[in-house]
């Protein structure tokens, strides 16, 4: 049973509220509560009975595009960052002094431990406050961030990366030369989801960011030598490796060895994957910050990627937290963070794109942890423990600069005004969907080529209207397509086909 209660929490599910049917406080369950009960996994035979045709009964719920960006480079802040001392500030006498708390447009921050940042706060930084965590446990919520479901659920033991959605939805517009994978994760050390039960096509490219680039972009024994090795193997099994009659696994590894061919000997690929002393200096010389540097230049060269992953951590400040000696401390991680995050804005709203604006423009930035850290006077051992409430930074694809979604009450504990269409808290799979809104994917997507034939949607419950893009991010006079949820996605089929 997932536990997100927590002090100072409270939203539909959780809290009886005068004239609303719950389990506790009337004789109806509400149908977003139940999906909501329903993707916590905490149904069972108790709540039999109340399944009417009035909470089964499907209501009206638009899809809201925004349509707004054409890249995504999600951050997963690993080990959770404490919301209290970065982007959700509260100043306590524990507040060290070269936080130097500063307030921009009514925005608490800590100019002193990220000053880059600050000065991007009022322009390029959106930043969601009333973020909540299903659970405290890092593996199981690093995991639900990246795949927008409960990874206890049945789909989601086989659900894949968000990342592998994006590049399955986007791969029809791959043009000759894109010859990079749609998802590149970077400093992951291997911990990425992947691809789940879609095709091996949209695994991630997982690379670790150095200034040499990829070192397996050439042969040892030189490339007329490799190319007549890879036309013999074409010719002996390529018939069975292609559109292969034994099945889309083998198909799939052909896909591999042709992907991976393309790559070899490509002057672009080998410079998208390299970097300077001069921009590793400047984006803090970390392997974050290295990752950063990548990010930015396969998004630059246009060869194909669509989504990349950076994870960064570990955030896990259990004990002297504010330790300056220790750069795997608060300040050392925020220092990291600020050199990378800020020169990775600066550096694509530099850049071109190809609709007409900047890099920065058609990019959503998500940065986030997998849940927050303990508030008020640090514990014991000088540090913060797991807690529920935490945050989001997003910037680019649109995002409004300044822009601060939610309210917590004085210490950090839990949501006071929820501030978005809503009326509630958000979780990650509103994270998701907003990720999915920005790149004009269809976040109510149901496929029906999951191996347990139940239907995977991109979002659980979407359709329902339990989830939902955060569209307050974005700038409210914006076209975008408000379409019912009966409407097709980009494959065609029904968004309220069966689960």
């Amino acid at each position: 049973m997932t536990n997100h209660h927590h002090y100072g929490h409270k939203c539909e599910v959780c809290t009886p509220k005068r004239g609303v049917n719950s389990p506790l406080t009337g004789p109806m369950l509400g149908r977003r509560s139940f999906f909501k009960l329903a993707g916590a996994g905490i149904t069972g035979s108790f709540l039999a009975p109340m399944l009417t045709s009035k909470v089964v009964a499907a209501p009206t719920v638009d899809l809201h595009l925004k349509n707004t960006a054409r890249n995504c480079i999600f951050i997963l802040l690993t080990g959770a960052p404490s919301h209290v001392d970065t982007f959700d500030l509260k100043v306590g006498t524990w507040t060290p002094s070269d936080f130097n708390p500063t307030t921009y447009n009514g925005i608490s921050f800590p100019q002193g431990l990220m000053p880059k940042l600050a000065e991007m706060l009022t322009t390029r930084l959106g930043i969601v406050r009333n973020l909540v965590a299903p659970a405290l446990v890092h593996p199981l919520q690093q995991t639900w961030t990246q795949i927008a479901r409960s990874p206890s659920s049945a789909l989601g033991k086989i659900a894949p990366n968000i990342g592998s959605v994006v590049a399955s939805e986007f791969e029809s517009e791959r043009k000759s030369g894109q010859v990079l994978p749609g998802f590149v994760s970077l400093n992951t050390g291997g911990s990425v989801v992947g691809a789940g039960y879609f095709d091996g096509l949209y695994t991630p490219f997982d690379v670790t960011a150095a200034s040499t680039g990829l070192g397996n972009l050439s042969n040892s024994d030189g490339q007329t030598k490799f190319d007549y090795r890879y036309a013999a193997l074409q010719a002996i099994d390529g018939t069975l490796r292609n559109n292969s009659p034994l099945g889309s696994d083998v198909t799939s590894m052909g896909s591999f060895y042709n992907n991976a061919k393309a790559m070899m000997y490509n002057t672009a690929v080998d410079d998208a994957f390299k970097f300077t002393t001069e921009d590793q200096t400047r984006f803090g010389d970390t392997g974050f910050g290295n990752s950063c540097i990548v990010a930015r230049n396969i998004l630059k060269a246009n060869l194909g990627t669509r989504y990349v992953q950076i994870n960064y951590g570990s955030w896990d400040h259990h004990d002297d937290i504010y330790d300056k000696a220790d750069p795997s401390r608060l300040h050392g991680m925020c220092a990291g963070l600020d050199a990378g995050l800020a020169n990775l804005i600066s550096d694509l709203s530099a850049q071109p794109g190809t609709r007409g604006g900047t890099l920065l423009d058609e990019t959503l930035i998500v940065a986030m942890g997998e849940f927050g850290r303990t508030v008020g006077q640090p514990s014991g051992q000088n540090g913060r423990d797991h807690y529920f409430q935490q945050f989001a930074v997003m910037a680019g694809g649109g995002v409004v600069g300044g822009r601060v979604i939610g309210e917590t009450d004085e210490t950090g504990a839990g949501v006071k005004t929820p501030g978005w269409s809503q009326g509630r808290p958000t979780q990650y799979e509103d994270i998701a969907a907003t990720i999915y809104s920005a790149l004009g994917i269809n976040y109510m997507t149901v496929r029906n080529d999951d191996p347990f034939g139940r239907g995977f949607e991109y979002v659980p419950f979407a359709a329902e209207g339990v989830w939902y893009p955060i569209t307050e991010l974005f700038p409210s006079s914006r076209v975008e397509s408000t379409t019912p949820t009966r409407s097709t996605n980009r494959r065609g089929e029904s968004s309220r086909s069966g689960r």
